[in-house]
């Protein structure tokens, strides 16, 4: 219940800032639509009229705050449209349908658990070459970094451009983007894992002979199991992400990237934010997935609550 609390706290803060934004943002819609239904607005200037404060219509228009929360095309949904609009595309749509939230995961959650395994694969690759191999530590790891510096919205459609020059296409070039954003966390978590046995626990491995795959087996990679884990947890939410990014330059017709573009282009912002949210909550679901592989595992290695 302690760890929950917090987590509710933040989220119903949200929730309430939400809500009173949905006013002010949405005011001019809706007094737009009541002066041309009628209902009674009364701007007092020709400028008023044009311009529409948000704040000073809601004090002089009072009666107008309920409808901002039920605009069809809102700048700002309100979250009660925005889970009806979930509700309605997750539960009320079949899943083979090109409106179903959960056809539309699966394709982005494909490419994110592909890159997410490719990228996490080479990361702990580069990390164990990096931890016992001086030239890859002086000359891999620099570049490692410098590779997240470049904007990923840049990279995405340098990347299917080219893959899709040699007849590469679908899947794998997401899964590539997936996989360059969630490599990093993992490198540097193992080669920080990796290293965290101290010099007294190496000392009494070579006091007893051990080779280094020995150590490397019995010593570093059980030392280097929480890093990983967090590394882990942090990988997979980068690599939907990147699954995302890589969807949008492409004008992708499935996944959570291209109902965004959808809600985008045809002025539906319910279609857009509904797909954000279902990204957030797959995101959080992975996370949390982890986590529970992350307590089982520690658990068993006898370094629980580490």
């Amino acid at each position: 219940m302690r760890s929950v609390l917090p987590v509710l706290t933040v989220i119903g803060a949200i929730l309430l800032i939400w809500i009173v934004a949905v006013v002010p943002m949405n005011m001019h819609l809706t007094a737009d639509q009541a002066q041309r239904d009628g209902l009674g607005v009364t701007p007092e200037t020709p400028m008023a009229r044009q311009d529409y404060s948000g704040l000073s219509l809601s004090i002089r228009n009072l009666h107008l705050i309920p409808l901002t929360y039920v605009q069809p095309r809102p700048r700002l949904p309100s979250p009660h449209q925005v889970a009806a609009e979930m509700w309605a595309t997750t539960f009320d749509t079949r899943i083979t349908s090109r409106r179903s939230l959960v056809y539309h995961g699966w394709v982005t959650l494909s490419a994110t658990l592909l890159g997410f395994a490719i990228g996490t694969g080479l990361g702990i690759l580069l990390a164990v070459g990096i931890v016992y191999n001086r030239a890859m530590d002086m000359s891999v790891m620099p570049w490692a970094i410098a590779s997240q510096t470049i904007p990923i919205l840049a990279l995405a459609p340098m990347i299917i451009v080219m893959l899709g020059a040699i007849g590469i296409q679908g899947l794998l070039p997401k899964a590539v983007i997936s996989a360059y954003l969630s490599f990093f966390p993992v490198v540097v978590g193992m080669v920080k894992g990796l290293r965290s046995p101290d010099a007294m626990q190496l000392d009494l491995l070579r006091t007893y002979h051990a080779s280094p795959a020995q150590g490397f087996w019995k010593l570093r990679l059980p030392a280097s199991v929480p890093y990983l884990f967090a590394s882990l947890k942090i990988g997979v939410s980068a690599a939907l992400v990147g699954a995302i990014v890589a969807e949008l330059p492409t004008g992708a017709r499935a996944g959570f990237g291209a109902r965004m573009l959808v809600g985008d282009q045809y002025g539906q912002p319910m279609v857009t934010w509904a797909a954000l949210f279902a990204a957030a909550i797959t995101a959080a679901t992975l996370v949390g997935l982890f986590s529970l592989i992350e307590r089982l595992t520690l658990r068993r290695m006898g370094i629980a609550g580490t």
